[in-house]
């Protein structure tokens, strides 16, 4: 099939993808819309003065990706991992999904064409069940429609493929830190804190809600898991 034939049925099923889920969710109430508005809302991590942790080593340090592309998934693994990035790679919606919940990623990379579902649907689940991490869409869809779609599904980003890889570098560092500055403008003064050291005695204070979550200390470089309880 010529490649213009190709490109045209593409945006032809983007389209078809597009309008499917704005019909799908155009019916919520006013309490759910108010929850979609949320979505954007986080509430982090606090650090002490004694074991200061750098925004990126925290919020992108272990990224998931999720692209069903064998060759495009190999790349970008090989391409942060590159970068020191922790990486793992999930091929639709529920691998997604099951990666989010049990792995807890701090930073997702989408791709909106996917088997069985769409990345808008993968992108809305995710945000529902924890709207703190970071979601940026990396996609061939080059459509105002879609970009505005992601954006209400609760997406951080849009980058079009193909895409320069310093470009994505960037995005990811850009979004990591602007959600770093937002969950430290919205943290809550009297919320209670977890409190734990590494092993090279660096302590740090977090939010209860990164227990179990893996961090890299600034000190030593070694990994440190948020413990569940106080």
């Amino acid at each position: 099939m010529p490649s213009g034939a190709i490109r045209r049925r593409a945006d032809f099923v983007t389209i078809c993808v597009v309008r499917e889920f704005w019909l799908s969710i155009r019916g919520r109430t006013a309490s759910e819309e108010w929850l979609s508005g949320a979505f954007l809302r986080v509430d982090g991590m606090i650090l002490d003065e004694a074991g200061r942790l750098t925004p990126l080593a925290t919020i992108a340090n272990f990224i998931l990706v999720v692209e069903d592309d064998e060759d495009e998934a190999a790349f970008l693994k090989e391409l942060l991992e590159k970068h020191k990035y922790r990486v793992t790679v999930a091929r639709d919606g529920g691998q997604a999904q099951a990666t989010f919940v049990m792995r807890k990623p701090d930073f997702v990379i989408l791709d909106l064409i996917l088997p069985g579902e769409s990345g808008f649907e993968v992108c809305q689940r995710l945000k529902q069940a924890n709207s703190t991490i970071p979601v940026l869409v990396l996609t061939a869809v080059d459509m105002p429609e879609a970009r505005a779609l992601a954006e209400r599904v609760g997406s951080d980003g849009y980058l079009t493929k193909p895409f320069d890889p310093d470009e994505l570098l960037r995005q990811i560092q850009q979004i990591a830190l602007r959600n770093w500055e937002k969950t430290h403008s919205d943290q809550g003064k009297d919320e209670k804190r977890i409190r734990f050291s590494c092993r090279c005695g660096k302590r740090f204070k977090v939010s209860p809600m990164h227990r179990g979550k893996t961090l890299s200390c600034p000190e030593c470089g070694e990994p440190v898991t948020v413990p569940y309880r106080v």
